[in-house]
C-alpha cells in the first residue's frame, strides 16, 4: 500500500510538471513574482539548482522540501545577500526549521529584498522634488515535510508573496513540492536524486492608485482620475530533476575526513531558458566545505545573446564548527556568483543547529 501511495504521488509530480512547463524562453519578462526564483541563501546558492538533490535543513525550503525533514533537531539561518552588488538591492533570509520526531518536519522561512530610497518623480516633475519611496518585495513560507521511508523523503510548502512600490501592491500565493531519494552504491547513502516543483499558483495582478490617472475634461475644466484595467500575469514556475553522487576520497579512517560531492541538475523553466548546472563541494570532517559549479544555459557564453546577467560561474565555501560536547553546532557559509554586468550577487549567512548529532 506504501508503494502505490509513493507512486501515486510521482504520476500527479510528473503530470503537474507537464501541464505547468510548456513555456519557453520567448516568454521571458512576461512574468510577475519573479523574486520567487531568486536564491538568497548564502550556502545553497553556491552550488547553483544543483544542491536540491542534497539540500538538508532550513535551505531545503527554497530547494527541495524532501530535505526539510533530516533537520537534526532544530536550525536556525539568517542571510543577507548584496543582489548584483553595485545596484543597492539587499535581500535579507531568515529560516528556521524544526523536526517533530515520528519523521515530521515543520519549516518557516522569510525573505525580503530591499531596493533602497528611491527618487519620486511625475511627467510633470521628471527631476523629483517630491521625496521618496523604497519598494519592498515580500516572500513568507511555510512547509512541511516527511520521512516515508528509510530513502525516500518529500515535503509540500504554501508561500505567501507580496510586491509593493509607493501606491502600487501585488500579493499572491505558490506552493512547492519536492521528493528526494537515497541510496548506496560504493558507501552507504553515497546516491541522491531529486525532483522539486516551484511557484505553482494562480495569476497576480497589481491594484492601488498608481494604476490611475489623472484626465482633464476640457468642457467643464474638472480634473477626474481614470483606472486602468490590468493584465493578470503567471508567476515563474519551474521543475528541477537531479542527482548527486558522495565520493569518500579517504578509507583510512571509519569516519571520512575527505568527502567530495558531484552534483547536477537540469531545470525546466517556464519563463526563461532551461538550465543544466554541474557543481563539486569538497567535504573535511564536516567542518570546511568549499564548492563551486556552473550553469549553463544556451547562448550563455556571449554578451549579445546571453538572457540572464549571470554568467554561470557560482561558488562558495563554509566553516562548520561543533559547539563543545552538546552536540550543537556554528557555521558561516559565503556564495559568490558570477555577473555581467555589475560585480556579482554576495551572499553570507550564519546558522545555528541547536541539539544536533555528529554525522
Amino acid at each position: 500500500m506504501r508503494n502505490m501511495k509513493l507512486k501515486s504521488t510521482a504520476i500527479i509530480l510528473s503530470l503537474l510538471s507537464i501541464n505547468s512547463f510548456a513555456g519557453n524562453p520567448d516568454r521571458g519578462g512576461q512574468a510577475s513574482g519573479t523574486q520567487l526564483v531568486v536564491n538568497g541563501w548564502s550556502r545553497s546558492s553556491g552550488l547553483g539548482w544543483a544542491a536540491q538533490s542534497q539540500i538538508k535543513g532550513v535551505e531545503a525550503m527554497y530547494m527541495n522540501l524532501g530535505g526539510l525533514v533530516q533537520t537534526k533537531k532544530t536550525d536556525f539561518i539568517f542571510s543577507q545577500t548584496s543582489w548584483l552588488q553595485g545596484s543597492g538591492i539587499g535581500i535579507s533570509s531568515f529560516g528556521m526549521s524544526h523536526n517533530l520526531g515520528n519523521d515530521n518536519a515543520l519549516g518557516l522561512s522569510i525573505s525580503s529584498i530591499n531596493f533602497g530610497e528611491i527618487t519620486r518623480t511625475t511627467v510633470e516633475q521628471p527631476d523629483g522634488g517630491l521625496g521618496t519611496f523604497s519598494p519592498r518585495l515580500t516572500n513568507l513560507g511555510i512547509g512541511y515535510s516527511r520521512k516515508f521511508t528509510e530513502r525516500i523523503y518529500g515535503g509540500v510548502l504554501l508561500r505567501v508573496f507580496s510586491e509593493n512600490a509607493s501606491s502600487l501592491k501585488m500579493q499572491g500565493v505558490a506552493f512547492d513540492a519536492g521528493i528526494q531519494y537515497i541510496t548506496s552504491w560504493k558507501t552507504s547513502n553515497d546516491i541522491h536524486f531529486g525532483v522539486s516543483i516551484k511557484n505553482i499558483g494562480p495569476d497576480v495582478k497589481y491594484s492601488g492608485d498608481g494604476i490611475t490617472i489623472k484626465r482633464l475634461n476640457p468642457d467643464n475644466n474638472q480634473e477626474s482620475s481614470v483606472y486602468q484595467r490590468i493584465a493578470k500575469f503567471n508567476i515563474p514556475a519551474l521543475i528541477n530533476i537531479g542527482g548527486s553522487y558522495d565520493k569518500i576520497l579517504d578509507k583510512k579512517h571509519e569516519t571520512s575526513f575527505h568527502k567530495l560531492s558531484t552534483c547536477a541538475n537540469f531545470t525546466y523553466n517556464a519563463f526563461s531558458q532551461n538550465q543544466f548546472t554541474l557543481a563539486f563541494e569538497y567535504n573535511y570532517k564536516s567542518m570546511f566545505m568549499i564548492r563551486a559549479g556552473y550553469a549553463y544555459e544556451d547562448g550563455i557564453f556571449k554578451y549579445s545573446t546571453r538572457r540572464t546577467v549571470y554568467t554561470g560561474l557560482c561558488g562558495g565555501l563554509s566553516y562548520e564548527l561543533p559547539l563543545k560536547k552538546s552536540g550543537n553546532r556554528f557555521a558561516i557559509d559565503y556564495s559568490y556568483r558570477d555577473t555581467n554586468p555589475f560585480q556579482g550577487t554576495h551572499s553570507i549567512g550564519v546558522k545555528m543547529s541547536l541539539w544536533a548529532t555528529e554525522e
